[in-house]
């Protein structure tokens, strides 16, 4: 019912708009907002300053407006959503963990060159425009301090409207740096990528002109520490965006796995989750990516983890039925795309017991947990994961067991 001619928000729609009872939609608005029939707004007690002053243009966040209570109540609302939509109950959701701001510590930013300026950000939302970063909420200050001088380093480097991307980690040496559809040609360019390296004490330059990253700088190899141990690291691999959010995932995990003496990880990646379980356990390690495998092989075989991995495509190779019932748990960390040729085959296990499921995608999550509950596994717990500070982007661990 309208009162006043206007009409609370309720509620943060899957994409970031706020939304009334009777489905309104309203951008950039909070829950506890007034929404008038013309559409003006009047804040209410959630809604807040945001922190940058490229919100809402920026297409990094979504949600600066709202304080972190509603923040957090979206995400969980967003996983309550997904297995609304799919008919699956979970036995309890855990408050969301946030990651703090200015912790993100691996970023993708777009560059073009537009005569004199040299463009470098992220992408307004919905569009192909960059953001030209002046500052940056949620970005980790070691990755921020380098934008200036990127931006001095790409301008000679490109020609007029031409676009490249720029890739920045933050790895155990410092800031990995990974420059793409650059191509650095003659002396003069070379000693200036070299020069600006050593200035900022880069863990590494890497350039990809096309043909696949080559270190253009590396004094010492690029390592990042999973459970204590020191990874290669691929120029542009994935890593978790923040250390607390990666720490809060695997301690889940590591509770749902719990005293299980021999372990599966599926997608298994650089090790997030086999070495901090390999200190106790057996682990057989699954990753389809090449690089990643031999990462993590060398890393395991240098301290005598007792890790098996295993170079395999679980989407096209996936474990059977039989495979998976010689583990006492598994893990399944899959991209976006959820896991759903996996979940066939672990629906109908017989012996195993344990699935420690970390999404970063509500929906397809929700989709392959509908398959295991019917498959007679329980949804008992799911802890969210806020690592992408305001935006839409959720994670999650979901903990299955079998039976009621």
């Amino acid at each position: 019912m309208w009162l006043n001619d206007q009409v609370p928000i309720v509620r943060i729609a899957a994409r970031g708009d706020g939304i009334t009872e009777d489905g309104r939609h309203s951008p950039q608005s909070a829950p506890g907002d007034l929404l008038a029939i013309d559409g003006t707004l009047t804040w209410g007690p959630h809604h807040v300053e945001p922190p940058c002053r490229h919100f809402p243009k920026c297409g990094g966040c979504q949600l600066q407006h709202v304080d972190d209570a509603s923040y957090a109540d979206y995400i969980v609302q967003r996983i309550m959503g997904a297995l609304g939509q799919q008919k699956v109950e979970a036995g309890s959701i855990a408050p969301a963990m946030l990651s703090a701001p200015e912790t993100r510590r691996r970023v993708s930013l777009r560059a073009e060159r537009q005569g004199k300026r040299m463009l470098l950000g992220f992408n307004e939302e919905a569009s192909h425009h960059i953001v030209d970063l002046k500052m940056c909420a949620v970005m980790h200050p070691a990755l921020f301090a380098l934008i200036e001088p990127l931006r001095r380093l790409l301008h000679p480097l490109l020609r007029d409207r031409r676009a490249a991307g720029v890739q920045m980690s933050l790895v155990d040496q410092g800031v990995d740096v990974l420059l793409e559809k650059v191509e650095v040609e003659g002396l003069a360019a070379i000693e200036a990528v070299n020069d600006f390296a050593r200035t900022h004490k880069l863990a590494r330059l890497a350039i990809d002109d096309g043909y696949g990253a080559r270190a253009q700088w590396e004094p010492d190899a690029a390592t990042i520490s999973l459970g204590g141990v020191a990874v290669p690291f691929p120029s542009g691999a994935f890593l978790q965006a923040t250390a607390d959010g990666e720490a809060a995932l695997v301690m889940a995990v590591e509770a749902i796995v719990g005293d299980a003496p021999i372990v599966a990880d599926l997608f298994a990646g650089l090790g997030t989750f086999s070495l901090p379980l390999s200190r106790s356990r057996r682990v057989y390690a699954a990753e389809g990516a090449r690089d990643a495998v031999l990462a993590l092989k060398a890393a395991s075989d240098r301290t005598q983890r007792k890790i098996a991995v295993d170079h395999r495509d679980l989407f096209r190779r996936p474990l059977n039925a039989s495979e998976l019932d010689r583990f006492d748990a598994v893990v399944l960390d899959p991209p976006r795309a959820g896991a759903k040729e996996m979940v066939g085959p672990l629906a109908q296990t017989q012996r195993l017991s344990r699935i420690a499921y970390v999404s970063c995608n509500p929906s397809t999550f929700a989709r392959d947990a509908r398959t295991l509950v019917e498959g007679g596994w329980t949804l008992e717990k799911i802890l969210p994961v806020g690592q992408f500070r305001w935006s839409t982007h959720v994670e999650l661990v979901g903990e299955f067991r079998r039976g009621g």
